[in-house]
């Protein structure tokens, strides 16, 4: 069985209004995460993932690139131990 992790991921850019959380929880979702994602108010767009490494290191990949309006500049991924505590994968509003 593969690890199960924890990514807060930080993405920065043009990342708001451009369906990059909504787009993101499907990507998520797709992939069996939990978690959440947000806007910040510094522009930036917050993801907290939780799931088998391997499909974890996926959405990072996923989120390098973003919806097709969003221009991706930066990517900051800190990585935690798994908590079990975050539930179905949902935007955050």
């Amino acid at each position: 069985m593969a690890d199960r992790v924890r990514a807060r991921i930080r993405v920065s850019g043009l990342v708001q209004g451009v369906w990059f959380r909504q787009s993101t929880a499907d990507e998520a979702r797709r992939l069996g995460l939990a978690g959440l994602v947000r806007n910040l108010a510094d522009g930036s767009v917050e993801a907290v993932a939780e799931g088998d490494r391997p499909r974890v290191e996926e959405l990072v990949r996923w989120c390098h690139r973003g919806p097709p309006a969003a221009r991706v500049e930066r990517v900051d991924v800190e990585w935690e131990a798994a908590g079990g505590d975050l539930g179905p994968f949902r935007v955050q509003r």
